[in-house]
């Protein structure tokens, strides 16, 4: 299978147990997939194609029309995580499940919902592979307690829209005034509830942020990413704190 962009997570692990060669194609230094690039790494045994968008750890989302080329010149199964759709101003994949007999849709409870802790994801498909996903899901359904959490949010829809429009809020602050810290040198577009941010030294940043209690994601070593750290959204007061406190850093 191909995965944009190479995978640290759990893409790889799932294969990794299935015996399942991985092959990861590179995004540009944009964080683009290109199609032509990718569909020439497709051979006999390529049976999945897993995009990220919004990707992860840049924020941005994928071009369409990379994705529609892939979807149009690929005879096996397109599957597109949007993790973090509910923060981009960019529509779904979803709609398109009627006119791709080949497109599967991810998406979570993780994020915008906050129920990372019930690890519940969503898959849209047609039914065609809804029927080969029944046949190989483990035994039993998912538990009746984390059915009943997810109604619960579902139900109250509303609740989750005040809470992603304050993150989108405050996405937007923390990007203008990370902009004042000296020693942040680029801050990355975002359409995820987390800004990519290049620094003068992540390892040294990352572990003032650590001396601190404060948790980020140090993503040096992945592609693209030299000296980048990802800060993730959180609530006004924890931003508030947040800035005070990398701008004491010296």
């Amino acid at each position: 299978m191909l995965v944009f962009p190479p995978t640290y997570g759990m893409y790889k692990v799932a294969a990794d147990v299935n015996a399942i060669q991985v092959k990861e194609v590179f995004l540009d230094r944009h964080f683009q997939l290109d199609a032509d690039k990718a569909l020439k790494q497709v051979d006999e045994n390529t049976k999945l194609i897993f995009v990220c968008t919004p990707n992860n750890p840049s924020g941005n989302t994928i071009n369409g029309q990379q994705i529609f080329k892939l979807l149009d010149n690929f005879e096996g199964i397109v599957i597109i995580d949007e993790a973090y759709i509910d923060f981009s101003t960019e529509e779904s994949f979803t709609n398109y499940l009627a006119t791709y007999e080949n497109l599967v849709v991810m998406q979570t409870f993780s994020k915008a919902y906050g129920l990372a802790g019930a690890r519940l994801g969503m898959c849209f498909t047609n039914p065609k592979i809804v029927e080969y996903l029944n046949k190989i899901k483990p035994p039993y359904n998912v538990n009746t307690l984390t059915q009943k959490v997810a109604l619960e949010k579902l139900a109250a829809l509303e609740d989750a829209t005040r809470q992603i429009n304050s993150i989108l809020k405050e996405r937007n602050r923390l990007e203008q005034e990370l902009k004042d810290i000296s020693w942040i040198e680029k801050i990355y577009p975002s359409q995820a509830n987390f800004l990519l941010v290049k620094v003068d030294d992540a390892y040294k940043r990352y572990q003032q942020c650590i001396d601190h209690n404060i948790v980020v994601r140090n993503r040096h070593t992945q592609p693209n990413c030299e000296n980048c750290l990802r800060f993730t959204v959180g609530t006004p007061r924890e931003n508030r704190l947040f800035l005070e406190t990398l701008t004491a850093f010296e």
